[in-house]
């Protein structure tokens, strides 16, 4: 006798009543030539998510997964729990290296389309992400960012014409025209090395997090993704190392609604936000207003105190909206609504923060209208400086043998062979 359990479900002709099976495909709202409307987004008001302790237990502060921290109100007030109650100094400065991130960014798009680099990406409209973050985290707290992340090192302090060398590949580039432009690395300013790989950048701040704690330092590790990386295989595996050994590590999730031409709901924005992930991994997660400088500001402060408190790792979403191309190889009018920016709920980041500043009488339009002109100046004279060093198409600026150099400490036999051979035909070959 047969121990099989057999189903009339599978046999022929069962199951006719059912209705059919469905793949559900995920469908943008707006295409070209359609005209978005936002309106039924769910933005709570300034000032209504609560403000747990930095050490609670990620099981009770599950709805903050799910909500909205905001402190900015429609008038430029800073209101509610979550207001840092930052001095006027600090402020200023948030808004001036906001400012500086994108004239610094508008600067290096015509560069690229003057063809002087090959490639560049800007970060408009998402300024706050990295310009609240920098000013919360302590200065060799370690930064292991995406592409869209230029404002940490500008926030840092960092030369600019240091940056605009490596985007031209020039003979300035410490990097040796070895990485993508765009692509820092700043050791000194606390800043990895940016991958093209999606996510690779998670595990790596995971495991630096957790040599941190294991040396008994003081420092965390704070990294950021795309909300369409949190696909990536790489994603997951951070996260449950984070949660098994608490490291102290921020996990930003930048969702700006667009993974190149993929809208967002291709990774699961449709069924639940991006902050949500951390719950199944027993995770604290905030949900974040990407364009409020003050509510970034204070999320990532709470994260890192939590963080140096031993209570964790912290995965944050910042909620903001990608207002340019992917990249200067992008057309995002092939795929999205023609104006999608202007009807974003939340904002300009800068001006909102401006908007702020003046409520509060610390700043005036005139002052802000003075420093733009003189960030443009700023930024001019550094892209002049940086171009002395040469840009794309001048040639090559580095010698060629150095291609094999800084891999190991001492370069081993077979790569020095292999270099001399390259050296010959170089010569061989008359160039």
């Amino acid at each position: 006798m047969s121990d099989r359990i057999d189903s009339d479900a599978g046999m022929e002709g069962a199951g006719r009543n059912l209705p059919p099976l469905r793949l559900h495909v995920p469908e943008p709202k707006f295409r070209p030539g359609d005209t978005a409307d936002f309106s039924d987004f769910d933005i709570p008001p300034a000032g209504a998510q609560p403000r747990p302790d930095e050490t609670a237990q990620p099981g009770d502060m599950r709805d903050l997964a799910y909500g909205l921290v905001r402190v900015l109100d429609e008038e430029g007030a800073a209101v509610g729990p979550w207001d840092p109650k930052l001095p006027p100094e600090t402020l200023l400065k948030m808004l001036r290296a906001m400012a500086l991130t994108r004239a610094f960014d508008a600067r290096m798009f015509r560069a690229q389309r003057q063809g002087k680099t090959s490639f560049y990406m800007k970060s408009t409209g998402e300024e706050a992400v990295s310009i609240g973050a920098a000013a919360a985290l302590a200065s060799d707290d370690m930064c292991f960012p995406s592409y869209r992340q230029q404002g940490i090192l500008i926030a840092r302090g960092w030369p600019i014409v240091d940056m605009m060398n490596q985007i031209y590949s020039n003979k300035g580039d410490r990097l040796k025209g070895r990485q993508l432009p765009i692509m820092y690395s700043a050791r000194e300013a606390g800043f990895f090395s940016i991958s093209g790989n999606l996510t690779t950048q998670y595990p790596q701040a995971v495991g630096w997090a957790m040599a941190s704690a294991a040396r008994g330092d003081t420092r965390i590790a704070a990294t950021w993704c795309g909300e369409g990386s949190t696909a990536e295989g790489d994603f997951h595996s951070a996260c449950t190392f984070a949660s098994v050994y608490r490291a102290p590590v921020i996990m930003n999730v930048v969702n700006n609604q667009w993974a190149i031409s993929s809208f967002s709901g291709f990774a699961g924005a449709e069924a639940t936000t991006f902050a949500a992930r951390a719950i199944g991994y027993g995770i604290a997660g905030l949900r974040v207003d990407g364009n409020d400088a003050l509510a970034v500001y204070a999320a990532t402060r709470w994260a890192a105190d939590r963080a140096r408190a031993n209570a964790g790792p912290t995965l944050i979403e910042h909620f903001t909206y990608r207002v340019e191309g992917h990249s200067t190889s992008d057309d995002p009018s092939a795929y999205r609504s023609a104006d999608e920016a202007s009807h974003w709920p939340l904002g300009d980041p800068i001006a909102r923060l401006r908007k702020h500043c003046i409520a509060l009488g610390i700043w005036d339009e005139e002052q802000h209208a003075a420093m733009d002109r003189e960030l443009a100046e700023t930024v001019r004279d550094a892209a002049r400086e940086a171009e002395k060093n040469g840009i794309l198409g001048h040639g090559l600026h580095h010698p060629m043998e150095s291609m094999f150099e800084d891999v190991f400490e001492e370069m081993p036999w077979h790569l020095r062979e292999q270099q001399q051979q390259m050296l010959d035909e170089w010569k061989a070959a008359g160039l």
